[in-house]
């Protein structure tokens, strides 16, 4: 189905293909102006026609040709909210079929709606000036994370394997992360001061904007592309692999009941058994090694893409079945993806080894290292990425040789 977000649009009425790439094209010409500072009047007056007929696929189609065009995510994201602005009632009026309940795409509706709530619940307390109040309703946002989260390590992946247009996604993950870091900022400030001042309000302003921007990117244009182009089995595996991260605002739904799967009898033994020089495991036994090592574990291979992931009780990063085949590069927002690729090129060329970072969230200080994978002939075959809380190991000193459960 990757041809709809090719431009060839079912949904497009009597349009053909290539007046389907010419809606694209004015709307490029039309960003493109935007983003150099032209005159708003004098471009709408040149394409205003043209986007009369824009649908959320265009809209996809032309951020897609921005981005292989050398625009970078940063300039898209300074001007998108404009081009939005002018094609917002054009988008409003494409017709899809909204999801029911039951739906994976029907939560994140829902917590949308929640998270509207909340922000006109802050509106007025900020015209209250009741600034107790603001401060601990400003937590609230923070519930959102979950939503952002879902969709960056759950919808994203699918959407990847579905969309030839797909790069606009990163765009929107790292818009997820402009989101945090304002949230972040908004709290500080919050905390550090007892009464409102301009830099609060200006904050304020700018995680409205950005939280309302969301909404509507996800529901006019992403959403109704997702829900035409993903299949009942993606949404099915979309909605229960949510519960592994979570739910904002709304409570957890039910989950779909699972077939017992039946025995296979025609498996063969190397199914069943790893089995190496240094011993052997049952396939039970080896998952419960690698999930009870207090460690993340998560394999990418020669071709870049994400192979295995361990699933320790304790996680420090979400991760999801939905992920397995994604390109790492992927699983990264643009503003950090640069080092991931250095990283690759490093240890697929052999000049490096290994990549360390260390990290404090959340009150832990987590280790994260990343090991190069040769095989005996010296092949690169992928890379191994371990990630370990070391707060206690930190801090241990002298020895320790007696055993002590108390």
């Amino acid at each position: 189905m990757s041809e709809f977000i090719n431009n060839n649009d079912k949904h497009a009425g009597n349009s053909n293909k290539k007046e389907s790439e010419k809606r694209v094209e004015q709307l490029f010409q039309f960003s493109q102006g935007i983003i150099k500072g032209e005159d708003g009047n004098k471009l709408m007056a040149k394409y205003g026609d043209a986007l009369k007929h824009i649908t959320p696929y265009d809209m996809i189609a032309m951020e897609e040709k921005q981005l292989k065009s050398g625009i970078s995510p940063q300039q898209i994201k300074e001007k998108i909210e404009k081009v939005m602005n002018v094609i917002y009632e054009h988008l409003k009026k494409y017709e899809w079929e909204k999801p029911a309940d039951g739906h994976a795409l029907y939560y994140l509706m829902q917590e949308n709606r929640e998270l509207e709530k909340v922000l006109n619940t802050i509106k007025q307390s900020l015209q209250d000036k009741d600034y107790v109040k603001v401060t601990n309703q400003v937590e609230e946002l923070f519930i959102m994370e979950h939503h952002y989260m879902r969709k960056e390590n759950i919808l994203f992946p699918f959407l990847e394997k579905t969309w030839e247009n797909c790069r606009p996604l990163a765009v929107m993950w790292s818009i997820h992360d402009d989101i945090r870091i304002k949230l972040k900022s908004l709290k500080k400030i919050l905390t550090e001061n007892e009464d409102f001042n301009a830099a609060i309000f200006k904050l304020f302003g700018e995680v409205f904007f950005l939280m309302y921007g969301m909404i509507f990117k996800e529901e006019l244009v992403i959403y109704p592309v997702a829900i035409e182009t993903l299949s009942s089995i993606d949404w099915r595996k979309i909605h229960e692999q949510s519960f592994e991260i979570g739910f904002s605002y709304i409570e957890a739904p039910k989950r779909i009941s699972k077939q017992k799967k039946k025995p296979d009898m025609m498996k063969s033994v190397s199914d069943i058994f790893w089995k190496v020089e240094t011993g052997e495991l049952a396939k039970d036994q080896l998952e419960l090694l690698l999930n009870n090592l207090p460690l993340d574990i998560t394999f990418v291979d020669e071709n870049d893409e994400v192979r295995y992931f361990s699933k320790p009780k304790d996680r420090f990063f979400p991760r999801s079945p939905a992920i397995i085949g994604r390109k790492v590069q992927n699983c990264h927002p643009p503003e950090s993806v640069h080092i991931v690729k250095k990283i690759i090129e490093e240890f697929k060329a052999g000049t490096k080894k290994e990549a360390e970072f260390w990290i404090q969230m959340k009150g832990k200080f987590i280790l994260i290292k990343y090991f190069a994978m040769h095989d005996d002939s010296g092949n690169y075959r992928g890379i191994l990425e371990v990630s370990q809380d070391i707060t206690e190991i930190k801090n241990i000193e002298g020895e320790k040789r007696l055993l002590n459960w108390e």
